[in-house]
């Protein structure tokens, strides 16, 4: 067997008597794999580098059997929704559909062991699993870009932010896809010291390690493919006043140009006037609540900056080939996964 070569500035906690810290991984139905991925392997680098047992895991669900992922792969549980240790971790793996995996048993479940003082956070879209339980009421919280909008319409008690991960307190949640990696090596580094986790950093290939002021989306210029700076600062506008848009002219004002220069400048990088562009921001938003809520149409319409349910149908229509009312009729007739 290969010999692994550690760090020489890692502390050796052979002969240290450290007590394997145990995460339990409750996985909901169609939770996203690379986020259990990104958060379980670093804890088993972790153990490999420092040569001893650091991190111990099981994983959980409903009903202690099987659970499938959102690619299809199923896992075999080690348990049920039992009670864990009070000095375990729980971090609950959200992915797809989040709304019907989040059931009663496991909102019950989570709220026991919440007021037995046990550490719980939610990775990818668990964080809605976590604020339905009411375990977020107060706290900060992140969750995926995509579950933004419809996150905080649901939970005005939640201060949600863009982050890449947030800690507050014993609570913990991750945007998704590999912000696990930068929240277990947070977690690493806090228990055994910053040598062990940029050790499991480097066995990774994780070359920029994010902290909880990294925000999740990339840059307006990089998402757009353009880099002009006015342009950048007007889209940002746009994206930050949906439910109140703002008028092209006073959107140019705010950047020191005129109406028709404004236009001119949409045209060119993006090929499309001011106005389309930000009816089609306000309308993906629209879509978004549509499927990840139970908000009625009319709420919806007033959320995204539409005065009328009428005029929101229309333009609606318009952009997806359907209305609000079937789009939300097709997302309720979906067989389960």
């Amino acid at each position: 067997m290969e010999e692994v070569v550690r760090p020489e500035h890692i502390v050796d906690v052979e002969a240290s008597g450290t007590r394997p810290r145990r995460f339990v991984f409750v996985l909901l139905d169609q939770f996203t794999m690379l986020s259990f991925a990104c958060a379980i392997e670093p804890l088993r680098i972790a153990n490999r580098m420092a040569g001893k047992t650091l991190y111990s895991w099981k994983l959980a669900g409903e009903g202690g059997d099987f659970v499938s992922c959102s690619n299809g792969t199923a896992f075999k549980l080690d348990m049920d929704l039992d009670e864990v240790n009070r000095e375990d971790v729980v971090l609950v793996c959200g992915g797809l559909e989040v709304q019907k995996a989040t059931t009663r048993r496991i909102l019950n479940w989570l709220r026991r062991e919440a007021r037995r003082g046990v550490a719980i956070g939610g990775l990818c879209t668990a964080a809605y699993t976590l604020a339905r339980a009411g375990l977020l009421d107060g706290r900060r919280a992140t969750i995926h870009w995509e579950n933004h909008d419809s996150f905080a319409e649901e939970f005005e008690e939640v201060e949600l932010t863009k982050s890449v991960f947030v800690t507050d307190g014993n609570r913990f949640t991750t945007a998704g896809g590999t912000a696990s990696i930068d929240l277990v090596l947070k977690m690493i580094a806090d228990d055994h010291g910053e040598d062990l986790a940029n050790a499991v950093a480097d066995q990774l290939i994780y070359s920029s390690i994010r902290t909880d002021q990294d925000t999740q989306r990339l840059s307006i210029p990089t998402r757009i493919g353009v880099r002009h700076p006015k342009l950048s600062q007007v889209i940002q506008m746009m994206e930050h006043n949906i439910e109140e848009p703002i008028s092209p002219a006073l959107l140019a004002k705010e950047v020191g140009m005129s109406t028709r220069q404004l236009e001119r400048l949409f045209r060119r990088y993006l090929n499309r006037s001011p106005k389309r562009y930000y009816m089609e921001l306000r309308l993906q938003k629209a879509r978004n609540l549509l499927m990840q809520t139970d908000m009625s149409v009319i709420n919806v319409a007033l959320a995204c900056g539409f005065a009328s349910p009428s005029h929101f149908s229309k333009c609606y229509r318009a952009h997806y080939n359907t209305t609000p009312y079937r789009e939300r009729g097709s997302q309720a007739a979906r067989p389960p996964a």
